[in-house]
């Protein structure tokens, strides 16, 4: 197996293992707490600059067998970073319409197995984060994610058409944006807390660290879902 098939078929989680690690001897005391924001920000980045860096290779291992695709994706409709919602779900359709070359028939909707990975998704970032200094430097909005049944529906992510129905796409966009407000550090000259009108949006409570985490990890799971039913059609 070549390092491009190893690293798309590693999850997405290990970002957060290798983090909770190296924090052990920190603590969680109060005069931790200071380097919450800047631990929970470095940590993000890396998760979604690996999962940009997934998604690159994914293209590259398909244009690699498939030359059709390789004119198209990277001379007539190249994508960029691979870090918004829409070039996320091209990658996605990219995927079903290879595996639809092999199985004509094929259907996204019954293959993956949403209530799991949902369920695991869930299940993962919870007990990875449970009882670590990351979920205590924000415990209010741990407890708050943990307890929140209703943050992903099966029936919002996974179909034929898209990645995310507009429910999670709402969600993934708040993502975005603080993505690119931390890439740039655009909030070293914005007010650093959130207006009246912000908190008082239903959405607010869904716009910390560990509904992100849950979000890129769910994306994960159905990107290694679907390129392992693409490398058994392909025989690769």
């Amino acid at each position: 197996m070549n390092s491009h098939k190893d690293f798309i078929l590693s999850p997405i989680t290990n970002v957060l293992n290798d983090v909770v690690t190296a924090n052990v001897g920190i603590g969680n005391g109060i005069e931790t707490y200071p380097l919450g924001d800047y631990i929970m920000q470095s940590v993000f980045l890396k998760m979604t600059g690996f999962q940009e860096q997934k998604m690159k290779c994914l293209c590259w291992e398909i244009a690699t067998y498939d030359y059709e695709y390789r004119y198209r994706r990277y001379t007539l409709k190249p994508l960029g970073e691979c870090s918004t919602y829409e070039e996320k779900k091209t990658i996605y359709k990219d995927l079903i319409d290879q595996i639809k070359k092999h199985i004509t028939n094929f259907d996204v909707t019954t293959f993956l197995d949403r209530d799991g990975i949902k369920t695991q998704t869930l299940s993962e970032i919870k007990n990875i984060l449970l009882g670590t200094n990351l979920s205590t430097w924000s415990q209010k909005n741990f407890n708050e994610f943990a307890s929140n049944s209703s943050l992903i529906q099966t029936n919002h992510f996974g179909t034929m058409s898209n990645l995310f129905e507009n429910v999670l796409q709402d969600k993934y966009n708040q993502l975005y944006i603080h993505r690119n407000r931390s890439a740039h550090n655009t909030l070293s000259y914005q007010q650093n807390l959130p207006t009246l009108q912000t908190i008082v949006n239903d959405n607010y409570r869904y716009d910390n660290y560990f509904v992100r985490f849950a979000l890129l990890t769910l994306i994960d799971k159905i990107f290694i879902s679907l390129y392992i039913k693409y490398l058994e059609t392909n025989d690769l």
